[in-house]
């Protein structure tokens, strides 16, 4: 069992408490421990190339002590280390999520502004950390569509017929286990159907979109077999779903436990970091916590 942490950043807003109780449950789940993290930001007179001389003292941070009076004698507490770090916080949530398992964070801070639905911080770790992040929004956003019905616990993964990873699918039936849910697998196909067509050709023979729909169900099946046979105990509803694969995946999360979307593999002419348009948008509008899992690596 891997003894790397859960790591909480917190700092001391309601969204990061939230988180909080979020990483506390998550980290009792993988018998893991608890690494609890505020990152002080630069005084804005600062440079930001000038590095602090040292960490600031953990025992002398009111962020902290406020969490250890919120913990302090559950019977459910994980090993818990509490970490104060300084820096620039876009910066340094990602690095904290080198040495973690799983990073757990609110969906905005302190700073910015109170309107926006995503903080910048939150932005920065999803997309820049080695590890899977999970965002944790407030409460009473409200989602549009019909989410798919059932009783229990739901998990909810993304899965892209035409490129899946396997580092996404892992999470999401790891995370099934973990919590006795249901898997639902969203596979979005485009509908409907656009053909490009140059000058003087004819137009293409009319696509049934139940042959799509049949055909996107066949090869999302072919790409579940495996993970259904490693977890025989979650049981897998696949929702093949014409069009928008964010509203599908929006619509899904509403009393979902969690949302489980990939994130986009570096591409030799873009070696930077991208999240993707589909969790970029489920980011910010889901109702439920949502996972963002970086991909497996080419030698995995």
């Amino acid at each position: 069992m891997s003894t790397q942490p859960v790591v909480a950043a917190v700092d001391g807003s309601d969204d990061s408490l939230r988180a909080l109780e979020w990483a506390v449950d998550a980290a009792h789940r993988r018998a893991a421990p608890l690494r609890v993290a505020h990152v002080r930001q630069y005084a804005h007179w600062a440079q930001p190339e000038v590095l602090a001389a040292g960490l600031p003292d953990p025992q002398d941070d009111p962020v902290l002590d406020r969490v250890r009076t919120r913990l302090e004698g559950r019977s459910d507490q994980p090993d818990t280390e509490y970490v104060g770090v300084e820096g620039a916080v876009g910066a340094v949530l990602p690095e904290l999520g080198a040495t973690a398992q799983l990073l757990v964070l609110g969906s905005r801070g302190r700073g910015g502004f109170a309107s926006l639905l995503l903080g910048s911080s939150s932005m920065a770790a999803a997309r820049d950390a080695e590890c899977p992040v999970v965002v944790v929004p407030r409460p009473g956003r409200e989602v549009h569509g019909e989410a798919p019905g059932g009783p229990g616990s739901r998990v909810v993964v993304g899965l892209k017929v035409d490129g899946p990873d396997e580092a996404t699918l892992a999470f999401a039936f790891a995370e099934a286990t973990r919590r006795g849910a249901r898997l639902q697998a969203v596979a979005a196909y485009p509908w409907p159907a656009q053909p490009w067509m140059m000058p003087g050709e004819l137009p293409p023979p009319i696509v049934d979109q139940d042959v799509i729909e049949d055909e996107t169900r066949v090869l999302a099946d072919g790409f579940l077999a495996p993970y259904r046979e490693r977890h025989p105990d979650v049981p897998v509803q696949l929702i093949p779903a014409p069009g928008d694969a964010a509203g599908h995946l929006v619509a899904a999360s509403r009393d979902a436990d969690l949302v489980v979307v990939g994130r986009h593999r570096r591409r030799l002419l873009s070696p930077v970091r991208m999240m993707g348009s589909v969790t970029h948008a489920v980011l910010l509008h889901a109702a439920s916590p949502v996972a963002v899992v970086p991909p497996a690596s080419p030698a995995d």
